[in-house]
């Protein structure tokens, strides 16, 4: 899977950011880690069409935004304490993703 599920223009329109060029690299470069984060997470689509499934499409693309979503507006965070945000919207998707995962991906292999 190599184009993006969710285009810089969506994601602007979504988080409501104003369209300058140096937040569209930075904002396609979080779409690009985001998605690659879900997928390395879920599972990798190398023979089958799983991530553009009816059941699946739309799960992905809100953690992908989701995803993409914090990697912007907490790309300046610091602190002196190391904390561990939990994004309760992605880890549910997540879950959901795996659970399709294995249903789907179980159907193509017992064919």
């Amino acid at each position: 899977m190599t184009d993006p599920v969710v285009t810089v223009d969506e994601f602007e329109n979504a988080f409501h950011v104003d369209d300058t060029q140096e937040d569209q690299t930075l904002i396609s470069e979080y779409i690009t880690a985001a998605q690659n984060y879900i997928v390395n997470a879920v599972g990798e689509d190398l023979d089958s069409e799983f991530y553009t499934d009816s059941r699946v499409a739309s799960l992905f693309k809100t953690a992908v935004m989701s995803l993409a979503g914090s990697y912007y507006q907490y790309r300046m965070s610091l602190s002196d304490v190391q904390t561990y945000e939990i994004d309760l919207t992605l880890n549910s998707i997540i879950g959901q993703l795996r659970g399709l995962w294995d249903e789907i991906e179980g159907d193509l292999d017992a064919t």
